[in-house]
């Protein structure tokens, strides 16, 4: 008996002391374990986007940068990444324009040196005859695409070695005709350079230095719609071969049509565009082109001057501008989301006290609605065009309100526009542009370009211009993907390597839009992958484009050339 409760008794205190020991050594194991995790992060999940907003949000409020993104940014490399957050596309337009946007500077410079009007004006006649001219003109609808028309017929006269002509036209509504004489394109808030021609000067003098007569040259202008993908010669045909006088490179509405020319197949136009614009693959180091060039093109006029000047009352220009492009939507994350990019805006250029800011928008809802929290910060300037009593705001102007456009534009008259441009433009360190639905429209953008360009000097070392885009969460839930259309800054980032569900956040933004999918980030939506297929150009799904295929195309297409005779 004894030994059998003995042996009992044993067994029970061996069994016992084993559960101890195998409890510790499971103990141990997870205590191990817990340790390594909290040391090394996941490495076989993919792109965690729903966690990333939670993480994110309350850090790019505040303005933070792709630093603060999620966890799921951290440990993985770029080429391990499936998408990209909106501020971390942005951080290649950080700076970096300094240099390149100088050196198209001289270009321009050059250009106009050689073919500016002043001097063609008097070659003699053999020599004149033989000149060429580009078209730059536009009707006047939206200033932003409108302005673009110009613009692209002033990069494609640098392109081709020829001079400018700015084409003069009637109001918005009425019939126009490149025959007609009319006015310059928002002649009464705009005043263009005199290096440029009116198409009225070269029909005289073609017809005094006896062009046709003695030389049997024609004043024929060839024409190319760009906006008629079958039609225009743009990626096919080397323009610096054409031997008609003028050249109308029509339809280019924002930053997309000159820069076309980048995958022209022939060797010679693609070099003549990349002198100007850059490599499309290196896009964070790309010029200042259509600033620089609104630089020595246009000013206001002197009506438009006096209301600038009347806003900034005599002190110094602002630091900072807001635009903000609502549609007459009243939205509170917007509001907020832009204030957040001022601050950022501040923090780039250590402003510690109140910053002068001018606020532009279609909609007198939003500036009375952001004004109080933005001046618990910053000075708010802002044209009130109700109180101001100068020339431009008399009823003798050419431009009135359209209110078939009122949603579009805003309830002010449209001659209020050009003030808060130029008034804009005069920012010293950056530009905010934010929206309801699409960032950084073409009246945006210009706005950017020519202050940069006015902020840029030969001795400039210092931290660059920065344009910023706000964004709102909504407008991020799927991304990119809702910047729609080739006249927005972000839509060359709007396909599949977009993140969906960002939160909100305050992005550096190109002076310089890209027309071109050729950047680590970049990537095209399904809508611009058929556009561009009517264009001869077979887009892969990250913007990879064939260029084999584009040579098939262009050899089997039929050359289209449309031409207008002059009578003088």
């Amino acid at each position: 008996m004894k030994y059998c409760y003995y042996g009992r008794f044993r067994r029970r205190r061996v069994s016992v002391r084993s559960c101890l020991i195998v409890c510790a050594v499971c103990i141990g194991i997870g205590l191990l374990t817990v340790s390594l995790r909290s040391v090394d992060p996941p490495i076989d999940d993919d792109f965690p986007v729903n966690h990333e907003v939670q993480d994110a949000s309350s850090a790019s409020l505040s303005g933070g940068g792709p630093e603060n993104q999620s966890e799921g940014n951290r440990g993985k490399s770029e080429t391990e990444r499936s998408c990209a957050m909106v501020e971390e596309m942005g951080e290649v337009f950080k700076g970096g324009f300094l240099k390149e946007s100088l050196r198209v500077r001289r270009i321009i410079q050059d250009h106009f040196l050689l073919n500016g009007a002043s001097r063609v004006r008097g070659l003699p006649p053999e020599q004149f005859c033989r000149h060429g001219f580009v078209m730059g003109k536009s009707s006047e609808a939206g200033f932003g695409n409108e302005m673009y028309k110009v613009l692209t017929g002033a990069t494609l006269s640098i392109m081709l070695n020829r001079s400018l002509i700015i084409g003069q036209t009637r109001h918005i509504g009425l019939s126009s005709s490149l025959s007609v004489l009319g006015k310059y394109p928002f002649g009464d808030y705009i005043s263009y350079s005199n290096l440029t021609f009116t198409l009225k000067e070269v029909k005289h003098l073609w017809r005094h230095n006896g062009c046709e007569r003695k030389y049997r040259r024609h004043l024929i202008m060839r024409t190319d719609d760009f906006e008629k993908p079958s039609e225009t010669n743009v990626l096919c045909s080397n323009w610096r071969k054409w031997k008609q006088p003028i050249i109308w490179f029509q339809g280019t509405t924002d930053a997309m049509g000159a820069q076309f020319f980048l995958k022209n197949i022939h060797p010679e136009m693609r070099n003549a565009a990349s002198n100007l614009f850059g490599l499309p693959e290196l896009i964070h180091s790309r010029a200042n082109v259509f600033g620089e060039l609104m630089r020595v093109l246009i000013s206001p006029t002197k009506d438009v001057e006096e209301a600038v000047n009347w806003v900034i009352g005599g002190g110094v220009d602002p630091d900072i501008t807001l635009h903000m492009r609502m549609l007459t939507n009243r939205s509170v994350r917007a509001v907020r989301a832009a204030l957040n990019c001022i601050r950022k805006a501040m923090r780039i250029r250590n402003l510690i006290l109140k910053p002068k800011v001018v606020l532009v928008s279609d909609s007198p809802s939003l500036v009375k609605s952001i004004t109080p929290d933005l001046t618990n910060f910053a000075e708010v300037v802002h044209f009130d065009f109700e109180h101001f009593k100068g020339n431009v705001s008399s009823d003798h102007n050419g431009l009135h309100k359209s209110d078939f456009r009122v949603k579009d534009w805003g309830p002010a008259p449209r001659w209020v526009a050009f003030v808060d441009f130029f008034l804009a433009s005069r920012a010293r360190y950056a530009v905010v542009s934010g929206a309801h639905r699409r960032v950084g429209t073409t009246y945006a953008q210009l706005i950017a370009g020519l202050a940069a360009a006015h902020s840029l000097e030969e001795s400039s070392t210092g931290p660059s211009f920065s344009f910023l885009s706000s964004f709102q969460g909504n407008l991020l839930e799927e991304g990119l993907r809702l910047q729609v259309g080739w006249g927005h800054v972000w839509n060359r980032f709007a396909g599949p390597l977009s993140c969906r569900h960002q939160p909100s956040q305050c992005a550096f933004t190109p002076l310089l839009p890209p027309a071109w999918w050729d950047g680590l980030w970049q990537s095209p939506i399904p809508r611009d992958i058929r556009r561009m297929a009517a264009y001869g150009v077979q887009l892969s799904g990250f913007g990879t484009v064939d260029e084999n295929y584009l040579q098939s195309f262009c050899k089997s297409r039929k050359t289209v050339v449309k031409t207008v005779p002059f009578i003088l």
